[in-house]
């Protein structure tokens, strides 16, 4: 028995961490969209799985095709994660009012 809690905790630990770091729905506002640069500035409320405060700003996207539906000042649900060590977006869509 002994044997086995060890390897237990262990897996628990990385499901536990797994669960954590799975991208979570956040919301904010467009403030710049930057095409050329496949960046869009946002002023967003917490990101969670980034443990993130509040704040403005730039994110990498990783569909560019998905800052065309977009404008500043636009409402938006995202989800973003941290891709080598760069802050992207991975899901964009716009809130209707």
């Amino acid at each position: 028995m002994k044997l086995y809690l060890p390897v237990v905790a262990a897996l628990a630990f990385a499901t536990a961490t797994a669960l954590a770091a799975e991208p979570t729905p956040a919301e904010g506002e467009v403030r710049r969209i930057n095409p050329a640069g496949q960046e869009i500035t946002l002023k967003h409320g917490e990101i969670k799985n980034l443990d993130m405060p509040p704040m403005t700003m730039v994110f990498k996207v990783t569909d560019p095709t998905q800052l065309a539906k977009l404008k500043a000042g636009d409402k938006v649900r995202f989800t973003a994660d941290q891709i080598n060590g760069t802050y992207t977006v991975l899901s964009i869509e716009p809130v209707k009012p």
